[in-house]
């Protein structure tokens, strides 16, 4: 993803040298600014992030769910074992 995109800048580069300065100008200006979104690694430790919080809430989840059975299950024994005492 990474090379497709300094290729594109390449080329916007490449045609802009051959325009006036005010079109080279921009492209320039497109030019760093998308080099400088490529290699911003911010957004990319977020997502990472975002993904171990989803894991964890999944496994939570997933886990309360089988725990919930086995708290069912012990309250209905006790209940049972009560009834039956009295």
């Amino acid at each position: 993803m990474k090379n497709s995109w300094r290729v594109l800048v390449g080329r916007l580069s490449d045609a802009a040298s051959c325009g006036n300065n005010l079109v080279n100008d921009a492209c320039l200006k497109l030019h760093f600014g998308i080099r400088d979104f490529i290699e911003r690694e911010e957004a990319q430790d977020l997502v990472e992030y975002a993904l171990v919080v989803a894991l964890i809430a999944f496994g939570a989840a997933t886990g309360m769910k089988a725990l919930s059975t086995e708290i069912k299950t012990a309250f209905n024994t006790i209940s049972s074992d009560l009834a039956s005492s009295l």
